[in-house]
């Protein structure tokens, strides 16, 4: 089997297509242990960390993979947060001087049964707390949201950057009001 690592994009999406679930109830239990699991790997150093993403939108579907956001006060604690992170079993998929993206729960046979996605930003780099919060609050957006996930689904089942592309003007609208409302 290839590994991962030696895969193209087309074959990663291939493998890993987008994939829209019902509401599970366990997210939520997977995001706060998963949480705790890494305050105490990480220490003091993570600030905060918090369950983002759609999984974290109350009775939407969404892709079942869990988003978390670490922020940190410095950009020099980045080095030694990633490899604790990736000590917990990430794997680093992106880095800038200013933002790191991990993936866990991706195998060479496809998805394992928990997926997560952790995002380590700078502390206050965390606009997807804006849009979790306001469509939370606002639960018909946030099945408006739902329609067009599900409306760009399988058009996009193979392009995860043409998914999350589509939602774009979506997402910054909304967090735009939310920003502005607070």
């Amino acid at each position: 089997m290839k590994q991962l690592s030696k895969m193209s994009l087309s074959e990663l999406w291939q493998l890993f297509p987008i994939i829209i679930s019902k509401p599970n109830l366990d997210w939520a239990d997977w995001a706060r242990l998963e949480m705790e699991d890494l305050h105490k790997r990480l220490g003091p150093i993570a600030l905060k960390i918090h369950h983002i993403g759609s999984t974290a939108i109350h009775s939407i579907m969404a892709k079942p993979i869990i988003d978390l956001l670490v922020e940190t006060t410095d950009a020099s604690d980045f080095e030694g947060l990633k490899r604790k992170i990736i000590a917990a079993g990430y794997l680093c998929m992106n880095q800038t001087p200013t933002r790191i993206d991990f993936n866990k729960g991706y195998t060479p046979a496809g998805f394992a049964e928990k997926v997560f996605h952790l995002h380590l930003r700078l502390n206050g780099d965390h606009d997807e707390i804006y849009f979790r919060d306001y469509l939370n609050a606002h639960p018909d957006v946030a099945k408006e949201y739902e329609a067009l996930k599900l409306s760009l689904w399988k058009r996009f089942e193979h392009d995860r950057d043409g998914y999350t592309n589509a939602k774009s003007d979506f997402v910054k609208h909304y967090t735009s009001l939310a920003k502005q409302s607070n």
